[in-house]
């Protein structure tokens, strides 16, 4: 489980590792991290630009690169867009990594992420912005995964209720984006969950939710992302409240979970914690029965953290 240096596509990097998974977080740039994958089935679940284009986005040369990072939300297209091209400092532990960048020029926001080893199917990530400018700042921390397209994603909905048991108020807010289309083939609701095939995919779409079990989900090859935040209440999150958003488009389907809005003094920090897992030998979850079963190893697999 101990952290290893090693080379990803040219770039220093670093590995974490258990019996069944292995996770590569980039040390020339960042904090991010380019590859997870099942070590039962070997290709990375997360999606990533070409080195020598690197999904160029924002006025300010931000390279997207894939995988997964951590930005501030609102989404503006300055704030939000900032490059990570710096090396993080790196600090290895017993079983894990912290990546720290230096403050971005613009905002005086600094991004650290935390990579820990749970246990065997299990990593730990912890995203802290920390203000390091004269002012305080109202912003939230947003934690995005890029997943490769040709699977399935699953984002449970909460559990249904009875109007004549008197269940006469809403649990949660669907929240569309000014692009989505919920009547497009990408979009299969369910009961209890909404999936959403990316093969079908053609045009951006967008959906977040303000309230939802604290767990979403992606299918790919056999092989079962897993990601996980705990929903806080009382609180307020952006975009409307929400507490998870999901982003797909011809390429690749986003899946996100944010922290509620807060005042960041200077010298303060905001911290999200997401838990990853891998699960392996489950159906592709786009019946009501496959998901019932992903649902009930979900169960299990938050238990152990």
């Amino acid at each position: 489980m101990k952290p290893s240096k090693t080379d990803y596509r040219g770039w220093q990097a670093v590995r974490l590792a258990t019996r069944r998974l292995e996770l590569i977080a980039p040390l020339e740039f960042g904090p991010r991290v380019l590859s997870l994958r099942s070590l039962a089935a070997g290709d990375n679940l997360l999606f990533e630009f070409p080195r020598e284009e690197g999904g160029a986005a924002g006025p300010d040369g931000l390279k997207l690169r894939g995988g997964h990072r951590l930005w501030h939300a609102p989404e503006h297209i300055v704030r939000t867009y900032q490059p990570d091209h710096a090396a993080p400092e790196v600090t290895l532990g017993r079983a894990g990594v912290r990546l720290a960048a230096p403050a971005e020029a613009k905002t005086g926001v600094a991004k650290t992420v935390s990579l820990d080893v749970v246990n065997d199917r299990t990593i730990r990530v912890t995203h802290t912005l920390a203000n390091a400018g004269l002012w305080p700042i109202e912003t939230a921390p947003w934690a995005l995964t890029m997943m490769r397209r040709g699977g399935y994603g699953v984002v449970p909905l909460m559990p249904k209720g009875s109007h004549a048991a008197g269940d006469l108020l809403p649990t949660y807010t669907l929240v569309p984006w000014s692009y989505t289309d919920l009547s497009l083939r990408c979009w299969d609701l369910h009961t209890d969950f909404i999936g959403i095939d990316t093969r079908k995919a053609r045009v951006p779409q967008k959906l977040g939710l303000t309230n939802y079990p604290g767990w979403s989900a992606y299918w790919l090859d056999g092989v079962t992302f897993v990601k996980h935040a705990e929903v806080k209440f009382g609180v307020t999150y952006p975009d409307f409240g929400c507490a998870f958003e999901t982003f797909c488009n011809d390429t690749m389907i986003e899946f996100e979970t944010l922290g509620p809005l807060e005042q960041m003094p200077p010298g303060g920090s905001l911290v999200h914690v997401e838990h990853w897992g891998i699960l392996d030998g489950l159906d592709r979850p786009s019946t009501d029965a496959a998901f019932a079963k992903l649902a009930r190893a979900v169960a299990a697999w938050r238990r152990g953290f």
